[in-house]
């Protein structure tokens, strides 16, 4: 499954009891999840963005909120200032990675990709 065809699926609700993503799991979506690594021993990812100014950076973290409120799946947090954005990504019903968390990534790099991140 590509990135494209990640992001086209929708995060379905976790109610708890479910097990995390292995290390294993997490390593195979890592790559349709370009430019997040995991972090805190394959318990989150996280993606860095860069912007030209502010007023992108804040229109990107809009955007990211605004995509999290529509999915019913939010980041454990968001990290912005001039021209940068950081997000961790996991699932806090489980303590872990989850499928969401690649659903989210891959739709968070096509709004970054949509608003010029990095050039």
């Amino acid at each position: 499954m590509t990135e494209a065809a990640l992001a086209q699926k929708t995060c379905t609700p976790c109610r708890g009891g479910v097990p995390p993503l292995d290390p294993d799991e997490v390593q195979s979506l890592l790559p349709r999840a370009k430019d997040w690594g995991a972090t805190e021993g394959y318990t989150k990812i996280a993606g860095e963005f860069r912007f030209k100014n502010f007023r992108q950076t804040l229109d990107f973290v809009t955007a990211v909120g605004e995509l999290a409120e529509s999915e019913f799946h939010h980041p454990v947090s968001i990290n912005f200032g001039w021209g940068f954005c950081a997000i961790v990504l996991q699932t806090k019903k489980i303590k872990g990675l989850h499928e969401n968390d690649f659903i989210l990534a891959a739709k968070i790099n096509e709004i970054a990709a949509g608003m010029g991140a990095g050039e």
